[in-house]
């Protein structure tokens, strides 16, 4: 529920009211209501841009599969050759570059990802990935990789205009203030809707704004949960509000864990490797690490990441991230091929799983197909919500123009026992969620000077009288 609501006319709570539900809530409601309204109005088009970029994201997966189908599949052949040899072909290839991982082939029909990395015309957050027929060696191809599902151009351009409208780190300012808003406009919607009567819940057999905003409460009702949960994960990897979720799970001893690296016992307190600018076939060679790896029960699909320096190891890990979750490492020694250090997913802590598997849901690869069909629904619900709001807005005003905004002065009639506590809890979100607390601030404030200026105004017309509210 994302913009206009209501009119007080339509809205205003039934005369038959009891008098417990009055006293407690009547204050707060046009609070709500007017917060509804001005956050659905200016808020909305930052979360249409994200609706719809989040809409084609969750539909890229299975379009990647098709436009990108050549260089990811092959036909079964009868034998698949060591990966060191998988490797060789894709270098003979293309020389350029330091290998920085190698995804053997996960499936039978699946071709084998080689990622090269500081390739030239290569953006340094990227890699190359050379396809590899695991059967003959041949190349298939080579294409721009991104992020750790392995996202193809299709759908990492996608993916970076929903992230930050391809502006780089300010860009991501937008998607930030948009999953700051949307569970505060869900919650007022819900809180709005489920106050009214029941009778006045019916979408049947009415017209005009009255049938819109009937549309309007029903679909944002039954999307809410999923709007919270878009919202908070989303939350999770941000500039700002994730800072501090990041910060928060490493106080509470909640961090992801990290594998050590180290290629020795005197190595014992390197930090894990991110990326390598080691070759493929250094020490005993990627085909005996692989086989280390599995000897732990690391199945596919994996990725091997080479030795950042001579004193670290091999890095072996699962990368599915669809259901059931297979994220256990290993690391292994160049020199020996023995296993280092071993990381299992089951060990991680409960907000480091929630929140590896919020993120996976949140991107549409948890379940997979099913996953995404729903992200899609729940990005075209929210589509239709700000238009609906929007067409409410326009509704409510006269003359082929948008209607008048809901009055001022709702906070003056709330009580200081419930105000100050409301104000103490607004401040600490705001402090949590940096971008929800700024643009709030600036809403009052602008809100503030628009209401001095009409004041003013009207004792100019009226006298020394006051202004209208």
């Amino acid at each position: 529920m994302t913009t206009a609501p209501p009119t007080a006319t339509d809205e205003a709570p039934p005369p038959d009211a009891t008098a417990p539900h009055r006293s407690t809530w009547a204050p707060l409601r046009p609070l709500v209501l007017r917060l509804h309204f001005y956050a659905g109005v200016l808020v909305a088009p930052f979360l249409l841009v994200a609706a719809v970029t989040g809409l084609l994201y969750a539909a890229s997966f299975q379009a990647e599969k098709l436009v990108y189908r050549h260089e990811t599949t092959v036909p079964v052949g009868d034998r698949r050759l060591p990966v060191s040899e998988q490797v060789a072909a894709a270098r003979e290839a293309h020389p350029g570059g330091t290998v920085a991982a190698v995804r053997p082939a996960p499936e039978a029909d699946a071709t084998t990802r080689v990622l090269l990395s500081g390739v030239p015309g290569v953006d340094e957050t990227h890699t190359l990935a050379v396809f590899v027929d695991p059967y003959t060696g041949r190349v298939r191809g080579a294409l721009e990789q991104y992020g750790s599902t392995g996202a193809l151009p299709l759908r990492t351009w996608i993916d970076e205009f929903h992230r930050d409208l391809h502006l780089g780190e300010s860009g991501r300012l937008y998607s930030e203030l948009a999953a700051s808003w949307l569970w505060v406009i869900a919650g007022g919607g819900l809180v709005l809707w489920f106050s009214r009567r029941r009778a006045r819940r019916t979408v049947r057999g009415t017209a005009g704004r009255r049938r819109t905003l009937g549309l309007h409460g029903t679909v944002g009702v039954w999307a809410a949960a999923g709007f919270f949960f878009l919202s908070a994960t989303g939350l999770t990897w941000s500039a700002y509000a994730g800072a501090t979720v990041d910060e928060l799970r490493t106080s509470l001893g909640q961090a992801t864990p990290v594998l050590s690296a180290a290629a020795g016992e005197e190595h014992s307190g390197h930090g894990a490797a991110a990326g390598s600018g080691g070759s493929g076939a250094h020490g005993v060679g990627l085909d005996r690490v692989l086989a280390a790896a599995r000897a732990e029960g690391l199945g596919d699909p994996v990725e091997i990441v080479p030795p950042a320096d001579a004193g670290s190891a091999y890095v072996v890990k699962q990368v599915q991230r669809s259901w059931p979750t297979k994220q256990d490492a290993v690391a292994v020694d160049p020199a020996t091929g023995e296993v280092t250090d071993v990381l299992r997913f089951a060990d991680h802590p409960v907000l480091a799983k929630l929140t590896r598997w919020g993120i996976d849901l949140h991107t549409g690869v948890l379940f997979g197909l099913v996953n995404q069909i729903a992200l899609m629904l729940l990005a075209l619900a929210l589509i239709l919500l700000i238009v609906w709001g929007y067409r409410m807005w326009w509704q409510r005003g006269r003359g082929g123009a948008f209607g008048r905004p809901i009055p001022r002065g709702a906070w003056q009639q709330v009580p200081p026992y419930v105000l100050v506590p409301l104000l103490a809890a607004v401040a600490v979100l705001g402090y949590f969620l940096p971008l929800l607390g700024i643009s709030l601030a600036a809403f009052l404030a602008v809100d503030i000077v628009l209401g001095e200026v009409a004041h003013r105004r009207g004792r100019r017309t009226y006298g020394r009288g006051p202004a209208a509210p």
